[in-house]
C-alpha cells in the first residue's frame, strides 16, 4: 500500500511540474460502471492523462476501481471542447459474503467539456470498457458528469 501511495504522489508531483493544464475533481455517473470517482487530469501539451479512483455498490456488493485514460483533446467553439481516448481499468468486486473478484478492462472514453466559469471544468462523457479477466467479464459502460477545478 505504501508503494501505491508513493506512486500516486509521484504522478501528481510530476503533473504539477509540467507546463500544461491540470485539474482535480469528481466524476458522477451511471451505467454498468462506477457511480462516483475522484478524478485527476494531467496535461501533456495539447493532450492529457486522466486517472480516476472510483467506487459503487449496493446492499450486497461493492466495486472499487482505478482507471487510466490517455485523451486527445480539441476545441469545438469558444469554451466548448471534445476529448476521446483509450485506457485501462483495474477493479475489485466484493460481496456481503466476503467473496472477491479482480477485474482488468480495456476500453475508451469520449465526451464534451465546457470551460465557462474559470477555473471550473464541466464534462459529460461515456466510457465503454471490455472486462476480460474475472467472473464479471464482458462489456460494460458508464456515462458521467465531471466537475473539476483547474490547477
Amino acid at each position: 500500500m505504501k508503494k501505491v501511495l508513493a506512486a500516486i504522489v509521484m504522478l501528481v508531483a510530476f503533473g504539477f511540474s509540467m507546463n500544461a493544464q491540470n485539474a482535480i475533481g469528481v466524476r458522477l455517473g451511471a451505467g454498468s460502471g462506477t457511480n462516483a470517482e475522484l478524478s485527476y487530469q494531467m496535461g501533456l501539451g495539447g493532450n492529457r492523462l486522466e486517472f480516476d479512483l472510483g467506487w459503487s455498490g449496493h446492499d450486497n456488493w461493492a466495486y472499487y476501481n482505478l482507471s487510466g485514460i490517455y485523451q486527445w483533446t480539441g476545441e469545438i467553439t469558444g469554451p466548448l471542447g471534445w476529448f476521446a481516448g483509450i485506457g485501462a481499468n483495474l477493479g475489485l468486486y466484493t460481496d456481503k459474503a466476503n467473496n472477491s473478484d479482480f477485474g482488468l478492462a480495456l476500453g475508451g472514453q469520449a465526451g464534451l467539456e465546457l470551460n465557462i466559469i474559470d477555473p471550473l471544468q464541466f464534462t459529460l462523457d461515456v466510457r465503454p470498457m471490455w472486462n476480460f479477466i474475472g467472473n464479471h467479464s464482458g462489456f460494460g459502460w458508464g456515462a458521467a458528469l465531471g466537475i473539476r477545478f483547474k490547477l
